[in-house]
């Protein structure tokens, strides 16, 4: 995308089925203008008023109403179990392409197949596309001088890239060199470039992390997003992460009052400092590889009012012994203050 290029965000039934993951994101930590997000169920409400995210964006119903408030990317803003697109959005991605709309697609399904006889300067990214040349991990990464940090966590989507770019930001803030590794669909559309970890080959898959560490090795703090849980019986993506970044540190994502897995609740989330010790016991595979460091945990408080969150936090930190903060609701100073 061009620097500046204004987004529309396409949410239909995000908000009734809580999968709008990708348009929150980008709301909250891209860097392009939103110039609308497409709701047409709450059409008319601000963005604002809607997510809490300061904006002053409209909510809109067509993507003709985005395009006269001046958008040329559509970003389709959500992210769904499975990563499939929704059969009633076909006709709008139709009618985008149709109006000139350059498309952000992060769901599984490509779209450039689909659209090969649009305009030559009009662009689709298919987010969730295996790069070129990736070859197996070697475990370079542990050679680094930089700090690789690796976001962990009790579940899917608690988290863990809200955790990661909140770090990232409160290590610039302290004025150190860090670097953001996506690894996912949403972190990618936030930061540029990333890897889409659920697309690519397993053998592959370390190796695709560690070529993106060993690109930021000029850094003194590398942030890698984590994605999935050692604890999902869906989740396959922890021991590639691991393998690839060769962590220092790992910092623990959680959301507030989670016991069990909301898709699979027989799934127990066991004391916090246990699932800890098994992270890091996984990293060190026995002592064939450096142990990391468990610095801390962000607490995904957004259920809680001010005074529940401050709570939950507080209990953490006196049950683990580890800082606890919400990086949205308290910043991620405390944590990134561990890595100076």
């Amino acid at each position: 995308m061009r620097p500046g290029q204004p987004l529309a965000l396409y949410m239909a039934g995000a908000f009734a089925n809580h999968t709008g993951k990708m348009g929150l994101g980008i709301l909250r930590y891209g860097e392009h203008p939103v110039a609308a997000m497409i709701e047409p169920e709450l059409a008319g409400r601000s963005i604002a008023e809607v997510t809490g995210i300061a904006s002053d964006a409209p909510i809109v119903a067509t993507l003709a109403e985005a395009k006269a408030c001046g958008a040329e990317v559509l970003v389709l803003g959500i992210a769904p179990p499975g990563g499939e697109i929704p059969a009633d959005w076909w006709p709008v991605l139709d009618e985008a392409v149709a109006l000139g709309f350059h498309i952000l697609n992060g769901l599984h399904e490509p779209l450039n197949p689909r659209y090969p006889n649009r305009a030559q300067d009009q662009w689709i990214w298919d987010v969730r596309t295996e790069p070129a040349g990736l070859k197996p991990a070697t475990g370079a990464a542990r050679e680094l001088k930089a700090a690789r940090v690796l976001t962990v966590g009790t579940d899917m989507s608690v988290g863990k890239m809200t955790a990661s770019l909140e770090l990232h930001a409160a290590l610039r803030r302290r004025g150190r060199i860090s670097a953001f590794v996506a690894t996912g669909q949403t972190g990618m559309a936030i930061s540029g470039r990333g890897v889409p970890l659920d697309a690519i080959r397993v053998d592959f898959s370390a190796g695709a992390i560690e070529r993106e560490v060993m690109a930021a090795a000029e850094s003194e703090v590398i942030v890698v997003e984590g994605q999935g849980s050692l604890i999902n019986p869906a989740s396959t993506a922890t021991l590639a992460l691991i393998r690839g970044s060769v962590p220092s540190h790992l910092l623990m994502v959680h959301r507030a009052g989670m016991h069990t897995l909301p898709r699979h609740p027989w799934v127990h989330v066991p004391d916090l400092r246990r699932l800890a010790q098994a992270y890091e016991d996984l990293a060190e595979a026995a002592g064939a590889f450096p142990r990391p460091q468990t610095i801390g945990v962000a607490l995904n408080t957004a259920h809680l009012d001010d005074a529940a969150a401050l709570t939950a936090c507080e209990e953490i930190s006196l049950h683990t012994g580890w800082p606890c903060v919400d990086p949205v609701r308290h910043g991620a100073d405390a944590l990134a203050a561990l890595l100076s």
